[in-house]
């Protein structure tokens, strides 16, 4: 790590940066070139302290996906952004990778959310994140093993989405979504080595999923009503609504209830969360 030089880009592309190309307001009291410290630090989500430790040259080995947030938030482009990587210390993110880092931000909104079950999900289905009462209502689904850590595998040569109620219609719909999911994915990250061999495998394992995938359907991940059968609380219908979070192209999948009974249910689980995930 180049504590220095990172510093020094830091500061010079944030001395560049005007205001009004991140939508803020240019006030007519303002003296500072560029952004000021504290909006870099709003806008990446990280605190004051942290920036300015940074550009003082004394801050700590920032994480790959603290970096991620900071040059989203300068607005860097690919050249740029991989040079703040690597005099931080890390590899860059590779081109026409699926991204499956997930900023902070998100994590903490993803923890604020504490009475409605929520998880993040990447371009290609694999789980990066849940938060407690997702974990009290579908299980740790983080817990499955590497490269069975994705909802699709699972769909179809697993033993199943954790606790998805079997019902026809619903596993059909959702199936066909699952294989347009990644028809749609492969379009857009055609060289990611991760995505082929997921698709190649479960075109190789699952006779469904081969007929699912001849039909050649794209489609995004969209919101639709799901059945959970929970170990303790029995048969419950819930909406499941789709947050997609286009910088990384993640989705946030926030589960809600659809009736009263299902309202009840996950007041009990938001009581019974502490200490899940």
């Amino acid at each position: 790590m180049d504590r220095v030089e990172l510093a020094n880009v830091l500061k010079a592309a944030r001395a560049r940066l005007a205001p009004e190309q991140v939508g803020l307001t240019r006030g007519p009291r303002r003296r500072v070139v560029g952004l000021r410290r504290e909006e870099v630090a709003q806008l990446a989500g990280l605190s004051v302290e942290y920036v300015v430790r940074l550009e003082q040259g004394r801050g700590p080995h920032p994480s790959p996906e603290v970096i991620t947030a900071l040059t989203r938030a300068l607005h860097l482009e690919h050249d740029e952004r991989d040079q703040v990587f690597r005099l931080a210390g890390s590899a860059p993110p590779l081109a026409d990778r699926v991204e499956m880092s997930v900023r902070p931000s998100v994590l903490r909104l993803l923890q604020r959310l504490t009475d409605l079950p929520a998880l993040v999900l990447s371009a290609k289905g694999d789980v990066l994140a849940q938060n407690p009462i997702a974990c009290a209502l579908l299980g740790d689904l983080k817990r499955w093993p590497d490269g069975q850590c994705n909802i699709i595998w699972q769909r179809f040569l697993g033993t199943g989405v954790a606790r998805v109620s079997p019902d026809p219609e619903e596993d059909e719909a959702s199936a066909q979504q699952s294989v347009g999911v990644l028809r749609t994915a492969l379009s857009r990250y055609p060289h990611d080595p991760d995505l082929r061999a997921l698709i190649e495998g479960l075109i190789a394992g699952s006779e469904r999923f081969w007929t699912m995938w001849e039909e050649g359907r794209s489609t995004m991940r969209r919101s639709m009503r799901k059945t959970i059968d929970h170990p303790d609380l029995g048969r419950l219908v819930l909406d499941c609504d789709t947050l997609l979070l286009p910088d990384t192209d993640q989705s946030m999948i926030v589960y809600s209830a659809a009736g009263a009974r299902e309202a009840s249910a996950l007041d009990t689980l938001h009581t019974i969360s502490t200490g899940h995930c």
